[in-house]
């Protein structure tokens, strides 16, 4: 309206913000206006001010219909990642933008937005109704191609439409809106409506985290420039400035050019709190590739050569060892440095157990469609404690429980019972030089096929074991990290630094370092020899629900009930990969062995897959019907296995499903992914227990998948 221009106009005026002041002008047609005549154009150069990027000459000039009132805006073409496109549409308040000697001016005083917000909330509470059903006739009488894309409008727009009619405590008319409408959006954001239409009264929305984070985050939105010109030029014609008003104010608008996306494209990766990650958000450079391993020689048994003879084929398996010392001997491209971030010297002891690892691996399976594994699973009897968390050791040889009776107990699965080491008095005794020093230091009389640990006040919702197998953590709802030793099985360290439930800790496949993540919202990176943590990954609008380390150790991934699973940097602590598609809190993650690519699962009973390095998804698999809680590739790779609450273990072919990816430039630009339709082909196997939900899944160090879960009688 005129007085929100005049107002405007003079504020630029009095801010000697000429260029802006003429290019406004000109948007609204207020040349001859009484403010006064022609404006010089003038480049602004105080700062904070303007800021002025640079366009190639030919790529810049700005295309679109004069438009009138603020409701008109404009984009520049995107050149590459352009700056200039993007803070154009971060900001609250721009115009037009032009070309001005080479130059394109992008950015306003964040005043403006303070000056204006005073008419933000101005509008006629009676009126909502009428110009939400009107953008909705509008979008659902519009051609195919663009109706997918405008689509996404309606939930953000309802929500902020909502919020406001009751921040303004139009309480009447918002109960009315709210009726009208809430059965129109997707169904993936029931749980959202619901804590929604709790929010009757402008004091509610103080409380309430969730709001608050949807009001001061941009929900964003990815659409073609040819929707995002339709739309434009119907809120134009309608003087539709309510709800131009928050477009502008709430929404952020990744416009980009080309083919509008699909209704199925679209699907696939709405669904989170925000909405869809902005594409800025998955550009950085991530080093996805592994360490190079330490070299040092495979010593052979001498069993191992005599029974390798014994089955006739005595030089079969010597080149297939050498072949495993030597695989990671040349450096991976992708790799980060080795030095990038500090990692723990090798022991003697864990040279010993990489020995061993490799003698385990020459006599691995080899997995694929024609030859899945055998299962194994543990089942929980009478696990009346409730039992909430499993973790096995890299060797398989101990499983450990986390149960809802705060306890955390520890299980040998090999004959080899589980041991504490001598008290002090006995431990002076023993002789020191002797070969079998580490047997003698360890009580027999302690010797049990269980262990369990108190310490924790509050059900275990987590469990990790060290590499090393010396030490565990847990996790739980008293907020704390704890630290218990496997050869005393007493606790070392509490660590405080969550004030409020922790959801899941891991160990780096490194040791030192490990990860939890809990309801206050953020994951934080630990190092044992600290009381504090080292990092502290913000940014999740929800509960950290899970957690993973990259097999490299230099990322750690976080999948979060705001329906984002985030890739963060251990260095520096950025969060380098937002991935959204889940629609609903994920509980899941995994690694492929060679780093490229993630696997996540979420309550939504979806698996998806996705291309670390481009930042896209590249599957999804459907077949679960129930919460997906455990992920696990195996050992080289070739199959995924999925455990979920629906009593069932799948077996995906990761090979097939990562082969032959689509993944030029135009996909990574734009999000133009192609899913197959059906993953039924990808599917290998299902096998269903009786009643035993599925929390957990290890692939042997030869294969064998292990999966335990606690049976349940209903």
């Amino acid at each position: 309206d005129r007085q929100t221009l005049v107002a405007v106009l003079q504020f630029l005026r009095r801010s000697n913000l000429r260029e802006s002041e003429e290019i406004l002008r000109r948007e609204a047609r207020l040349l001859g206006d009484d403010l006064g005549g022609n404006v010089a154009t003038v480049a602004t150069s105080s700062p904070g001010v303007a800021a002025v990027a640079a366009v190639p000459p030919g790529k810049g000039e700005a295309r679109g219909d004069c438009g009138v009132g603020p409701s008109s805006r404009r984009e520049p073409r995107e050149v590459g990642s352009s700056c200039a496109a993007r803070s154009l549409r971060g900001s609250p308040l721009c115009w037009d933008t032009r070309v001005v000697g080479g130059a394109v001016v992008v950015e306003d005083q964040p005043d403006v937005s303070a000056v204006l917000s005073a008419y933000n909330q101005q509008g006629d509470p009676t009126l909502y109704e009428e110009y939400y059903s009107g953008l909705k006739h509008f979008i659902e009488c519009s051609l195919d191609c663009h109706r997918a894309e405008l689509s996404q409008l309606f939930y953000p727009l309802f929500v902020h439409m909502y919020l406001e009619l009751v921040y303004n405590q139009h309480e009447s008319e918002a109960k009315s809106f709210f009726e009208r409408f809430h059965g129109d959006q997707e169904c993936y954001y029931q749980d959202d409506l619901r804590v929604l239409s709790s929010l009757t009264k402008k004091e509610h929305m103080k409380g309430n985290e969730t709001m608050l984070d949807f009001r001061t985050s941009k929900f964003v939105l990815r659409i073609s420039r040819d929707s995002y010109q339709l739309l434009k030029r119907h809120l134009q014609e309608k003087q539709n400035n309510q709800i131009w008003n928050i477009v502008q104010e709430h929404l952020y608008i990744d416009i980009f050019d080309g083919m509008p996306r699909s209704k199925q494209q679209i699907d696939a990766m709405v669904g989170s709190l925000a909405g869809e990650a902005k594409r800025e958000a998955n550009k950085a450079k991530v080093f996805f590739g592994l360490l190079k391993e330490p070299e040092f020689d495979v010593p052979l048994d001498d069993e191992d050569e005599e029974g390798e003879n014994e089955e006739g084929k005595p030089k079969k398996k010597k080149p297939k060892k050498d072949n495993v010392g030597s695989k990671s001997k040349k450096q991976d491209p992708n790799a980060p440095p080795q030095n990038r971030i500090p990692l723990p010297e090798l022991k003697d002891s864990d040279k010993l157990d990489k020995v061993m690892n490799m003698k385990e691996a020459a006599r691995r399976v080899r997995l694929g469609p024609e030859c899945l594994p055998s299962i194994c699973f543990y089942t929980f009897l009478n696990a009346y404690q409730g039992l909430t968390a499993v973790d096995i050791t890299d060797d398989s040889s101990m499983i450990v429980g986390g149960f809802a009776d705060s306890t955390v107990r520890v299980w040998s699965v090999t004959p080899k019972k589980l041991r504490s080491v001598k008290t002090a008095a006995d431990l002076s005794l023993i002789d020191k030089e002797s070969d079998d020093v580490l047997e003698r230091i360890m009580d027999e009389k302690t010797a049990s096929e269980l262990k369990i640990l108190y310490g924790h006040s509050g059900p275990v919702y987590g469990t990790s074991f060290s590499p090393d197998r010396n030490y565990l953590l847990s996790c739980s709802e008293d907020g704390t990290v704890r630290l218990w030793s496997l050869q005393t099985f007493t606790c070392l360290v509490g660590y405080k630094g969550h004030n409020y439930p922790v959801w899941d800790t891991q160990f780096s496949p490194y040791g030192y370092y490990f990860v939890s993540g809990g309801h206050d919202r953020v994951a934080r990176l630990w190092a044992t020899d600290h009381y504090q943590p080292l990092r502290i990954f913000a940014g999740h609008l929800a509960d950290v629900t899970c957690t993973r380390f990259h097999p490299n150790s230099n990322y750690i991934a976080t999948g979060s009930a705001d329906r984002t699973i985030r890739l963060w940097d251990v260095l520096n602590g950025n969060c380098v990969r937002i991935f959204t598609g889940h629609k609903g809190p994920i509980h899941s993650l995994a690694f492929s062995p060679n780093g490229r690519f993630l696997a996540t699962g979420a309550t939504d009973g979806r698996v998806l897959l996705w291309d670390i390095g481009h930042g896209l998804m590249v599957g999804e698999l459907k077949g679960h019907t129930d919460t997906v809680y455990a992920l696990r590739f195996s050992r080289d790779g070739e199959i995924l296995a999925s455990g979920s609450m629906d009593n069932t273990v799948r077996l995906w072919d990761a090979v097939k499903a990562f082969e032959d990816l689509e993944t030029d430039d135009f996909t990574t630009a734009t999000g133009h992914i192609n899913l197959p339709e059906n993953s039924q082909d990808l599917l290998l196997g299902t096998y269903m227990t009786k009643s035993t939900p599925v929390i957990h899944l290890h692939f042997t160090r030869r294969n064998l998948l292990l999966a335990a879960g606690a049976y349940s009688s209903q």
